[in-house]
């Protein structure tokens, strides 16, 4: 069994985590969507707007969580996972179950009343961990965005 560790990110890994976020864009076969640089996510975890729970093999980041506080008119304070990665030589070890929990973990300590994501229609793998984590996945909504340059 490989030891890795999860553990929160910090400053110093944002780097290796735009790199994963990367990896994750060409997964879903879209990396020309990825329009920010290492900059921008260096920015926006120095003000928190996103914070991340790392997964870790011997100094190599394997696997990723990125999220931020948003709030529910509905249902309050909701801790918004954008981002869930693990790199696919590393899966089916339980590294992304460790990382799933500590997301949670990190939702509940920060007294949010739900836990929120997207996973694309065609990720059954997604789907079924999911599923597995008796997750909600709602059908009925459709998403709606405008992009400002």
């Amino acid at each position: 069994m490989h030891e890795f560790i999860i553990r929160k990110a910090t400053q110093q890994d944002i780097a290796a985590i735009y790199n994963m976020v990367y990896e994750l864009a060409v997964f879903e076969k879209e990396p020309e969507a990825l329009k920010i640089g290492i900059k921008d996510y260096e920015v926006a975890f120095s003000e928190k707007l996103i914070d991340s729970i790392v997964a870790e093999l011997h100094g190599e980041m394997i696997g990723i969580t990125v999220f931020y506080m948003t709030f529910s008119t509905w249902r309050g304070k909701c801790l918004y996972l954008e981002d869930f990665f693990v790199k696919p030589e590393y899966r089916k070890l339980g590294i992304g179950q460790k990382l799933f929990d500590a997301y949670i973990a990190e939702a509940k300590s920060k007294g949010a009343r739900q836990a929120k994501w997207q996973v694309l229609d065609w990720n059954d793998v997604a789907l079924n961990f999911y599923s597995r984590n008796n997750a909600i996945i709602e059908k009925n909504w459709w998403n709606g965005k405008l992009y400002f340059e």
